[in-house]
């Protein structure tokens, strides 16, 4: 599977701390790991060092995964971040596609494993019910079968998904080391021909929250279907073209795939999570390598979450949205970043929320997507704010183009 280009922004899982007695020794590998990601994200690109650096990056990276160091590697994030900017960004990504994307060589071949996950926000009446997941075993293998029908993934390939529809918390719970190892174990059981436990992946799976919606409350839920491609490292289906143009086209044709999908796998995926009868609905967001998805999933979550709250303000307030005008920045609370969006009737505030970003964040797409959202709710104007200082205020408004 293909990562997409911009995957949004979400927030991070965080690692136990370091423990007294690994701390020394642990502490000398997470300055070595912040410093290069550091150097390698200020390289200059014709650097002669930069090949031995990168080696040792992608090392220390992987050795920590095995060892499942999850401490050395979040810290190192939060090291590289204090040093340099653009070094958390770089470190991050090269962590994630070291966790997600597991190459493996057998028979004189290399194969690679890749985590995906496929986001889902799931309407019901009455909210779903844990004793319904993935019942249905017919459908579970339809659904699975279906992946590679649609194109989604190469005719060539292995693809398997876990019968189980992950709660948000789940998901976020998964750390670097978890997902490494959650790939070594779809690896084993998709290339061993005796049945093969998989404790990671078992482990993934806790429980659902308890079901806070009443029998006749409409519910929408975020969940995520996960799932392991097996492929040739070589599979020319996964080869993106160089050339902007070609990518593009690439990646329209994959997200017009996806689109057919999503509108064929409804029913199916109606039989794996509600019982007969009941009243069942599912918007897809897109299939993405797994901290991707995940992130796509936790960004549009919060948006939906930021409106519904907004919308409920407006409604408190009686004040429909056609009279008003928003202003909306990035507010800073004890260390954390959100983005605060205000509705005004005049000068008075009307509705207020906050988004919470990662440090990872791309701001102006969040800026760009609220933009979207407010403007659908039927706001007649977007101002930007430079920030909310401690008091509430919007500081140094602008009109938002």
């Amino acid at each position: 599977m293909s990562k997409s280009k911009r995957p949004a922004a979400g927030k991070t899982s965080k690692a136990p701390s370091l423990g007294p007695d690994d701390h020394q020794v642990d502490d000398a590998l997470i300055d070595k790991l912040a410093n290069l990601a550091v150097e390698l994200a200020t390289e200059d690109e014709e650097s002669p060092e930069l090949p031995a650096k990168q080696r040792d990056l992608h090392r220390i990276i992987t050795k920590s995964l095995r060892q499942q160091q999850d401490d050395v590697l979040y810290e190192a994030l939060e090291r590289a971040r204090d040093q340099e900017a653009e070094a958390y960004p770089y470190l991050r990504e090269k962590i994630e596609e070291a966790a997600e994307i597991v190459f493996f060589s057998r028979n004189e071949r290399s194969y690679e494993v890749n985590a995906f996950v496929i986001p889902m926000f799931v309407r019901t009446v009455g909210g779903l019910d844990a004793e319904q997941n993935f019942r249905d075993a017919d459908a579970f293998a339809e659904l699975t079968a279906s992946i590679k029908e649609a194109q989604l993934e190469s005719p060539e390939a292995k693809v398997v998904l876990v019968s189980y529809a992950y709660h948000l918390d789940e998901i976020d719970a998964i750390t670097y080391s978890h997902l490494e190892a959650m790939v070594r174990d779809a690896f084993a059981a998709m290339t061993d021909k005796k049945i093969t436990a998989t404790p990671a992946i078992d482990r993934s799976m806790s429980s659902w929250p308890a079901n806070r919606f009443g029998a006749d409350d409409t519910a929408v839920e975020l969940r995520f279907l996960l799932g392991f491609t097996l492929k040739s490292a070589d599979d020319p289906f996964y080869t993106i073209p160089q050339d902007e143009a070609a990518m593009d086209a690439y990646f329209a044709v994959r997200a017009q795939r996806f689109q057919a999908w999503s509108e064929k796998v409804g029913p199916l995926l109606r039989r794996c999570l509600v019982a007969e009868g009941r009243e069942f609905d599912v918007h897809f967001l897109y299939q993405d390598l797994f901290h991707g998805g995940k992130e796509r999933g936790i960004a549009e979550y919060f948006t939906l979450q930021m409106m519904s709250e907004l919308d409920h303000g407006l409604q408190q307030s009686g004040v429909s949205a056609q009279h008003t005008h928003a202003v909306m920045g990035p507010v800073h609370t004890e260390g954390e970043v959100s983005l605060r969006v205000n509705i005004y009737n005049g000068e008075t505030v009307a509705a207020t929320a906050d988004k919470p970003l990662d440090a990872g964040s791309d701001l102006q797409a969040e800026l760009d997507d609220a933009c979207d959202a407010l403007l659908t709710m039927g706001v007649k104007s977007v101002a930007l704010a430079e920030e909310f200082d401690a008091d509430g205020n919007a500081v140094n408004v602008q009109p938002y183009a």
